[in-house]
């Protein structure tokens, strides 16, 4: 396979300074307000934006390094395969957030449960939609048993 390169389009600007203890999903960072700063060349991309309520935000875990195929997740104990968690160290360290979308101002977003680290580079934007993006009546796999868990859970380092 060859390489792909990302540009990064913007930063996030959030409370969270240090990857210990700040929230580990969107989840439990309901209500931690952060701003997404994108470079003024893509404000046209955020026309009609406006009109939805949640945005999906991707993004590069710009302070992970390296990567295992086996990890043990915050909410369990167990080893994992990294591909059936959102543990940050991972092959591509590509990350993924369902934030609430408060306003849109120029070229930075206002948002709204924010659980991503200070100074992450943001690769894109997405609308979340309902109809297309929510499938609750499907399996969570090993998380059924846990992921109440993650209103409350704070990160340890272990990723850091």
């Amino acid at each position: 396979m060859t390489g792909i390169a990302f540009t990064p389009i913007g930063t996030v600007r959030s409370p969270h300074h240090d990857p210990r203890d700040m929230p580990i999903q969107p989840v439990g960072a309901r209500g931690i307000r952060g701003t997404i700063e994108l470079d003024p060349t893509y404000a046209a991309g955020l026309r009609d934006l406006e009109g939805f309520s949640r945005i999906i935000l991707l993004y590069h875990f710009h302070r992970s390094e390296g990567y295992a195929l086996e990890v043990v997740p915050f909410l369990d104990k167990t080893p994992r395969g990294v591909f059936a968690t959102r543990a940050p160290r991972r092959p591509n360290a590509v990350g993924i957030s369902m934030l609430k979308l408060i306003a849109v101002d120029g070229a930075t977003l206002t948002v709204e449960d924010v659980d991503i680290l200070d100074g992450t580079p943001v690769l894109d934007i997405k609308p979340y939609v309902p109809a297309f993006d929510a499938f609750p009546e499907e399996r969570a796999g090993w998380l059924t048993a846990t992921s109440g868990a993650a209103r409350t859970m704070r990160s340890d380092g272990r990723f850091c």
